[in-house]
């Protein structure tokens, strides 16, 4: 899904919570399901596709951070936004942020669904306009907000300019004029701050279920993607 993916660190991609380290091996089975099954911290609520580790390094929060991607190959420089928000107001904000990447776009679907390693598979399709994804994205709200082995990214090839809705249920934004993007998640309360920290800076685990993977096929076919991944 592009060089984001570097920004992140100590990722676990585990369907069904198979295999936990780190502050989670000592646990009792009791304890790691009273963990799980914490939904909020101080009000901000969780999906259902990671959860942060044991010992709470990282307690989620909403905000945004500027951060800047600097390619050590080109030398060249790309300002970045990295978001958090609350369940219940992060898929109206991915579904904004869309907005100001004109009216035809390219879609990437991500998934860990299809392998066996910590890989993921990317499958593309380009040109397909905004409304059209929108109103195809909403059908598969509960799968895109939940599993935590699939991710989307809507791109502008021409501009460039991209929007990631991550695994981690993350907003990543890239591209060279981010004040649209800011503008969007300001006006939907979540705000710059610089100090905050992600979920991916810390240990957390992941979280999928058989029916997102076949959901995701079902969306997959609908944006007209090739059924082969890679």
């Amino acid at each position: 899904m592009g060089f984001l993916k570097r920004f992140f660190k100590s990722v676990f991609h585990e369907n069904e919570l198979a295999r936990i380290g780190n502050s989670f091996e000592h646990l009792s089975e009791e304890q790691l399901e009273a963990h799980l099954d914490v939904g909020s911290y101080n009000g901000f609520e969780l999906t259902e596709a990671v959860r942060p580790s044991f010992d709470l390094k990282v307690v989620p929060t909403q905000g945004f951070r500027r951060e800047v991607y600097r390619d050590e190959q080109t030398g060249s420089s790309v300002p970045v936004l990295m978001a958090s928000a609350t369940r219940s107001n992060l898929f109206e904000t991915f579904i904004e942020l869309l907005d100001p990447l004109g009216n035809e776009v390219d879609v990437v679907l991500e998934s860990s669904h299809y392998q066996q390693s910590p890989s993921h598979c990317d499958m593309y399709r380009e040109h397909i306009d905004l409304p059209v994804l929108k109103s195809i994205l909403y059908d598969y709200e509960d799968m895109l907000l939940n599993d935590g082995c699939t991710g989307i990214a809507v791109l502008n090839p021409h501009l460039p300019m991209e929007v990631q809705f991550d695994e981690h249920k993350l907003l990543i934004v890239y591209g060279t004029d981010l004040k649209p993007f800011e503008n969007v998640m300001i006006d939907r309360d979540i705000y710059p701050t610089p100090e905050m920290r992600f979920i991916t800076e810390a240990e957390h685990v992941h979280s999928s279920h058989q029916r997102y993977q076949q959901q995701l096929d079902e969306l997959r076919m609908r944006l007209g993607m090739d059924e082969h991944y890679g």
